[in-house]
């Protein structure tokens, strides 16, 4: 089979790999037919991943086609599934606690080991959800949206609640739309004013604020100096992490879904008088993937926006690289693997 692999940081190419071999019990082989470039991908090309080894076939947003099934399972040839890349031990605190997101030697396909840049790829039967209605472009999105899902609900923040969400890239802006579908009134805060007009004018998502000069008066004004009930931060910038304690509202709750290596250093009194609630959110479980194609399936994400670019295994070792250095009118590109 085909699949793209990167060998080393800035080189991607194409090579020929043996086809997995006829799946054990409580495995399944797949044929991949779409695959989502995600940011993490452009840090391994360019060699910014801090835990990863060389050579890699990365790809881990996934809908895929069932091709066989080990002995004993339901799943029949042909059917449309979403794959969730999150491969847990099971037996861990974080497993028996029903937390398989942030197990403690989670594998991430595409991170740990090779994921979905291929034809076909072999995964544990209970890391497959059913499609549904969806296209298998529009079940290639769900992985990236349930990490904002997985976010929102983590927050435990009820309908009406003013919403901050910083950062308007992917995750950014799957982050508001569920945060807009739990019922909270979003805005949103970025640098660039092509990305809030794009939230603004494909998404619905129309309160915007740039951050730079000025942005704090004007992210004061927006909640009369009371502070937002909710702060997401999806930025992935240490800075922008800590400015985003100051937002959060007396009683307020303040979610960091992107991750840093950074030290974050925040002002402990400021912290103790609002009561705020500090909260980490990691990867996506199988409810948040069952509430994204839920919400897809009834025309509330509007996949066909967010997907800005496309291309194949073949363009990707070309287009990947372009993308990762001309980001303009980029949100979401994938992969088509299959000619279906």
């Amino acid at each position: 089979m085909k699949a793209v692999v990167c060998p080393e940081p800035g080189r991607l190419e194409v090579v020929e790999r043996s086809r997995p071999a006829a799946p054990e019990p409580g495995w399944v082989r797949l044929a991949v037919r779409r695959v989502g470039i995600c940011g993490t991908d452009y840090h391994i090309f360019e060699g910014k991943h801090p835990f990863l080894e060389y050579p890699r076939v990365m790809g881990h947003e996934i809908s895929a086609t069932v091709i066989e099934a080990g002995a004993g399972s339901a799943l029949v040839p042909g059917t449309l599934v979403v794959v969730n890349p999150y491969i847990a031990c099971g037996s861990c605190i974080a497993c028996r606690k029903g937390k398989p997101n942030c197990c403690t030697s989670i594998r991430v396909l595409g991170v740990h080991i090779d994921g979905a840049f291929c034809e076909e790829i072999v995964m544990p039967e209970e890391n497959l959800y059913p499609a549904n209605e969806l296209s298998a472009e529009a079940a290639a999105t769900v992985e990236f949206l349930a990490i904002g899902a997985h976010a929102v609900r983590r927050s435990r923040t009820a309908a009406g609640a003013r919403a901050l969400v910083i950062g308007a890239g992917p995750i950014g802006l799957g982050t508001a739309l569920f945060s807009a579908i739990a019922g909270h009134a979003v805005t949103l805060l970025d640098t660039s004013t092509e990305r809030l007009a794009f939230a603004a004018e494909r998404l619905g998502l129309s309160r915007g604020i740039l951050a730079g000069e000025g942005s704090e008066k004007t992210i004061a004004e927006a909640t009369d100096d009371e502070g937002f009930d909710v702060v997401f931060d999806a930025t992935g910038n240490g800075a922008s992490m800590m400015r985003s304690f100051s937002y959060v509202a007396h009683g307020g709750t303040l979610v960091f879904v992107s991750v840093v290596k950074d030290e974050i250093r925040f002002s402990d009194p400021e912290f103790h008088k609002r009561e705020m609630t500090l909260v980490a959110s990691r990867n996506a479980t199988r409810e948040d993937f069952g509430h994204v194609v839920a919400s897809i399936g009834k025309g509330l994400v509007p996949v066909e926006a967010l997907i800005t670019h496309r291309t194949t295994l073949a363009a990707a070792v070309t287009d990947l690289p372009r993308w990762a250095h001309d980001k303009t009118g980029l949100v979401k590109a994938v992969i088509t693997v299959d000619a279906a």
